[in-house]
This record gives structure tokens, C-alpha cells and sequence, in this order.
């Protein structure tokens, strides 16, 4: 099984995309469908969300071993240390290896329920995202992601403490960084110095959700922990009432950003999709990401 590193070597940027798992059999069906519909514009690979809830690890590990064995994709598999104790994460690390899922994202994870709560390990789990690394790197030949914060952790007390944490993380062994939602080009291209700025050299890559209606642009604010710029809620909220607008001129903002982050080099661009592929096809077809063969 290829792995991220390898899909993002070569000439020119790509992109990627992430799921959350299905809730139901009706979700599960929609989640397949625009798991289809992207396979056909080849992203260099796709994620599965690692939820708080039993039944939604579930759902990841089940989807993950589906997109392992009956798609073309590169699937990677997230993986947090939410109440789970160390043997518990090696049963479900070997059990991604025996499907062939060669990428996991390692992250902590937040507390169940409150993302800002008060962080309890497992009494025989991890602390740290940086031990899940050297975990995962400790049972098999993996390529490992890890999670960035362009306006730092809501636990970091300030970036450079943050910055701190991060390179850590690249040091116990992760290949590359995603960085949680931003508004502004800025805002990721200064992560990027940060890192470099404390010798490091390691890839990172912008998450990106098309804004396509208020509920997107909610969950972009709440997932960012950042406010978003007042200059971006003029062009928005104003077309809250006309869906159709809205979701053009959400397009246009996306696009642009998405521009700006290619002009300065960025290897992927990996969309957080809401489990619809429509949005994250006509993005990707604008900035001239489609593979001809597609």
C-alpha cells in the first residue's frame, strides 16, 4: 500500500479529503457515494475521522478497511488516545497493518463532549500525541500524520509554546502535519515559518472546508478557535438568506485561498468534505487539481 509521503513526491501540488464515519445505514450510503464520486478525480489519498463515541470508531475502522480493499484510494486511518489504554491502541494499530492501511494520523484527541474540558488520560493510555507517534512508529512500517494549529492549541498558552509541541511531534517520528481550519493564507504560511524558524523541515499541509452554507462557515469559526475576520463575514453574512449566493461567493472565498496557499508551494490540499463531494469537485476542477485521466 502506498503511503501520503509517497502520493505527494513528484511534479505539482495535489489534494486530499476527509470523512467523518456514518451514523446509520443512511449515512453509511452517502458517505459511499461521495466516496465514489472523488475516487473518479483521484485525490492522492483519504481520511477517516476517529470520533470520541465507540460506535463511531467503529465506523472508522470499518470504512477504513473498505476503502483498503475495495477502492483505488490511499486511505489513512485516524487514530486518538481518547480513553483507550496502550494495549487497546496496539489491537487497533495491528488491525489497521492487517487490512493494509500503511497511514495513520496520530493525534490525542479531545475530551468527549467538550472539545475545550479538562484532558483525563486513560489510566493505562497515552498523555501525549507524541508518544501515540512513537507508538504507532514502534509497531510497523507506517507513515504517521499529526495534527497543526495555525492559531495554536486552545491548550497552548501561547504559539511558541505551541510551535514547541508540534516539533516535538515531528521529532518523535511524524512524516508530515495537517493543519486545523484558518481563514487567511497568512495564518497557515506563518505556521509553516514558525516550524522552519525552530529547524524543522517537515511537510505540512493546509485543511481547507468549502464554505458553502452559515452551518459551514459555524463549524469553520468553532473548529479554527479563532474568530473569523470581519472582512470575510461582510461578504458572507449578508447572503445568509439566499443559499444560492451564499454558496457561490463561499466557493469564490475558498478558491482564492486555495490559490494563494499554491502560489507558495504547498504539497496537498486537504478538504474537509461533510461527506459530499460536490463542493470539494468544483473547487479542486477551478484550481486545475482534476488528473487529465479523470
Amino acid at each position: 500500500m502506498t503511503t501520503v509521503v509517497e502520493r505527494l513526491r513528484g511534479d505539482g501540488p495535489k489534494f486530499s479529503v476527509e470523512f467523518f464515519p456514518p451514523r446509520d445505514a443512511e449515512d453509511e450510503t452517502v458517505l459511499w457515494r461521495s466516496i465514489r464520486e472523488l475516487e473518479q478525480i483521484d485525490p492522492a489519498y483519504m481520511s477517516i475521522t476517529y470520533g470520541a463515541g465507540g460506535s463511531s470508531r467503529d465506523g472508522t475502522i470499518r470504512n477504513i478497511a473498505r476503502a483498503a480493499t475495495e477502492t483505488t484510494l490511499v486511505p489513512m486511518a485516524h487514530l486518538t488516545a481518547v480513553d483507550h489504554s496502550v494495549a487497546e491502541l496496539r489491537n487497533v494499530i495491528g488491525w489497521y497493518a492487517s487490512v493494509g492501511v500503511r497511514n495513520i494520523l496520530a493525534l490525542r484527541g479531545d475530551p468527549p463532549g467538550d472539545v475545550y474540558g479538562e484532558w483525563v488520560p486513560h489510566p493505562d493510555g497515552l498523555n501525549y500525541a507524541e508518544e501515540l507517534v512513537e507508538l504507532v512508529r514502534s509497531l510497523g512500517d507506517f507513515c504517521v500524520g499529526v495534527s497543526a494549529f495555525p492559531y495554536g492549541h486552545p491548550r497552548s498558552p501561547d504559539l511558541d509554546t505551541d510551535t514547541r509541541h508540534l516539533v516535538r511531534k515531528f521529532r518523535a517520528g511524524a512524516d508530515f502535519g495537517i493543519a486545523q481550519l484558518f481563514f487567511d493564507a497568512e495564518d497557515f504560511l506563518r505556521l509553516r515559518d514558525r516550524v522552519a524558524a525552530a529547524g524543522c523541515e517537515a511537510m505540512l499541509i493546509p485543511g481547507v472546508m468549502p464554505l458553502t452554507t452559515p452551518r459551514t462557515l459555524r463549524t469553520t469559526v468553532k473548529l479554527s478557535g479563532a474568530p473569523a475576520p470581519s472582512a470575510l463575514l461582510d461578504r458572507l453574512e449578508p447572503l445568509a438568506g439566499d443559499p444560492a449566493a451564499f454558496r457561490a461567493e463561499g466557493l469564490d472565498v475558498v478558491t482564492a485561498l486555495c490559490e494563494r496557499l499554491l502560489a507558495e508551494g504547498v504539497p496537498d490540499l486537504h478538504f474537509y468534505t461533510f461527506n459530499r463531494s460536490k463542493a470539494t469537485r468544483e473547487v479542486v476542477s477551478r484550481l486545475g487539481l482534476v488528473p487529465a485521466r479523470a
